[in-house]
């Protein structure tokens, strides 16, 4: 069939090579392909059996060089949400080419209707690998494949933590990758102790940094109390006498959290200055700042 010899034109393209990276319990890497080859399959046959051909376009697969495949087809994402999809156990039951579908069921191209994008998540997260990202805007269905560990730690450490639901999982990626979240997602994630913080500036909660032993990294996005930062300009003050703005913002840049861009870190380093000068603890005259006599 030209639809199968057209696949496998496709695949052979993909050059797919090796990534090595080493587990906690072994000293000897593991290697593997970038992208699982069932993922390339799953992915590329579900384009071309809910592509909707109507529209004329075609079907795009792209390989970057930062290690990411995208594949991408024209024509409404029908059950709506990816989440819906990964929540349900029951298949879908309207289809866009439903002689087509089940044309490629019978030819083992594409999993049991329903369960395929749901096994692909699991296979990234046994990968340790970032989950897919989806993009279902302008009557397109895009899906992103990273094939690289972007945080080895924190991947492998949330994907074994056996309380956390593949839901859940699916939504702490996304606020790693600080991508966005619906309300209802972004309650459910509060309700159930997994984030803090306020949007956009969300990060893990200290119980899950505690379970995944990345307390370190909690601190590093949440940052430190008010106090701490306000204590160091008092001590370089004491010490130095006097600073300019650009001395404050070299000493309290790298310390403050990692979550803020550089413009909500320098509006927090005039907020800290304009705090401290209201309570009589530090002075400016000019372009210095420095303690009252």
């Amino acid at each position: 069939m030209p639809l199968l010899l057209a696949v496998e034109q496709v695949y052979a393209k993909i050059r797919n090579l090796k990534y090595r990276y080493i587990r906690d319990d072994t000293l000897f890497p593991d290697e593997v392909d970038q992208y699982d080859p069932y993922i390339i399959r799953e992915a590329l046959h579900n384009c071309i059996a809910h592509q909707d051909y109507t529209l004329g376009g075609g079907i795009i697969v792209v390989e970057t060089e930062d290690a990411t495949l995208a594949f991408l087809n024209s024509g409404e994402f029908i059950p709506k949400s990816v989440q819906h999809v990964i929540d349900s156990d029951t298949p879908e039951q309207r289809y866009r080419n439903r002689f087509l579908v089940d044309a490629m069921v019978n030819l083992k191209m594409i999993d049991t209707i329903g369960s395929g994008i749901k096994r692909i998540f699991r296979i990234q997260r046994e990968r340790f690998f970032p989950l897919p990202d989806y993009d279902l805007s302008n009557n397109k269905v895009k899906v992103k494949i990273t094939g690289k560990v972007l945080d080895q730690r924190y991947a492998r450490k949330l994907a074994q933590m056996p309380n956390l639901s593949l839901h859940e999982i699916i939504l702490l990626d996304k606020i790693q990758k600080a991508q966005p979240l619906e309300k209802p997602d972004l309650a459910l994630l509060r309700k159930n102790g997994l984030i803090e913080g306020r949007k956009p500036n969300l990060h893990i909660s200290s119980s899950v940094a505690k379970q995944a032993n990345l307390q370190k990294d909690y601190i590093e996005m949440r940052g430190l109390d008010d106090k701490y930062y306000q204590s160091l300009v008092v001590e370089y003050l004491k010490r130095f006498k006097q600073a300019k703005r650009s001395d404050i913002e070299e000493l309290l840049l790298d310390k403050l959290p990692k979550i803020l861009d550089e413009e909500q870190k320098q509006h927090k380093i005039k907020n800290l200055l304009q705090k401290l000068r209201k309570q009589g603890v530090i002075q400016v005259d000019g372009k210095n700042w420095s303690i009252p006599k």
